[in-house]
């Protein structure tokens, strides 16, 4: 089978090439993949911690071709979307843990659904970390991005006031139609505290976030883009109470997928891809992702298996 392994020597960190073929585990589920999408984390790992030759990648949809042994899961056949923090996304067969698998509905596209694992179960995990949302105020920063644009749509969703905090007004450019009630550039003019921050960007913008926090209010600290420090004032921190928590979007995706799954079959919810394209194009994918040049998710279109050396290997 064909992967796009870690590769260290070009731009992206990745290449295109020949990896072998995944083992299922007891457990797992063998899936032909058809889209996967990408994640500014994998992307950092794949620059930074991982090895040459290594397969990546979290986030997949494609059909299940071996159920699993010990008899969970869906079945041979299954349209499928799969999430797995050990990689294994970015190849044409994966082997992934049934409680990270959710079964995709008849109408529904697998790009969409590949969209969805990481950007769409972290928005959903975060709101809910951050408590009811019924008539309060919500603020999210990089709501153009992948996990911001599902924010809106679930805060919008849950009877929150969205204000959607984006970079440019260019970048702001839908979030209205999402269901944002306010799409600011920048916090200068949001005045009014807010009830529940989701703060993907980090640095400054963490800081000006939590100093908008309304008595009781919580920040849920879920990325950090634009990978600069944060520093607080003197006594910042020293008030009446309100928190700053660390978030981390866990495991056992197939309950909220398939919630998503839902919303979106329903039409509720929308998945918004603002690069999608043949994995052989993932250079490109990649280079528009970190310049800040995709609304919402980048999806690779994977090519299918073969027959002969491509398909036994």
């Amino acid at each position: 089978m064909y992967a796009l392994v870690v590769d260290k020597t070009t731009p992206s960190a990745l290449r295109l090439a020949r990896a072998p073929r995944p083992v299922a585990k007891p457990n797992q589920i063998l899936v032909e993949v058809t889209h996967t999408s990408l994640n500014w984390g994998e992307l950092n790992h794949a620059r930074q911690g991982a090895e040459n030759g290594q397969v990546l990648g979290w986030d997949a949809a494609g059909i299940v071709r071996a159920a699993a042994e010990d008899g969970s899961g869906p079945q041979v056949g299954a349209r499928v979307v799969t999430f797995g923090w050990d990689g294994g996304a970015w190849a044409q067969l994966r082997a992934v843990d049934t409680a990270d698998v959710a079964v995709v509905p008849d109408g529904i596209d697998l790009a969409d659904a590949a969209a969805l694992p990481v950007a769409g179960v972290s928005a959903l995990r975060a709101l809910r970390a951050g408590g009811p949302l019924l008539g309060r105020r919500v603020l999210i920063t990089g709501a153009s991005g992948g996990v911001g644009r599902f924010a809106v749509q679930l805060a919008a969703l849950g009877g929150a006031h969205v204000i959607a905090c984006v970079g440019s007004e260019k970048r702001g450019a839908g979030l209205a139609e999402l269901g944002a009630h306010e799409v600011v550039v920048g916090l200068d003019t949001v005045k009014e505290p807010v009830d529940v921050v989701l703060d993907s960007v980090g640095g400054p913008m963490l800081v000006a976030a939590y100093e908008r926090l309304a008595v009781g209010g919580n920040l849920q600290s879920i990325g950090w883009t634009s990978r600069e420090p944060a520093v607080f004032e003197m006594y910042a921190t020293v008030g009446p109470a309100k928190t700053l928590t660390s978030f981390m979007m866990g495991a056992g995706l197939n309950a909220d997928l398939s919630t998503l799954l839902t919303l979106l079959g329903e039409g509720r919810l929308s998945v918004e891809i603002g690069w999608r394209g043949s994995w052989t194009q993932a250079d490109e994918a990649i280079d528009a992702l970190f310049g800040r040049r995709v609304a919402g998710k980048a999806v690779l279109d994977v090519e299918p298996l073969g027959s002969g050396d491509d398909a036994a290997e």
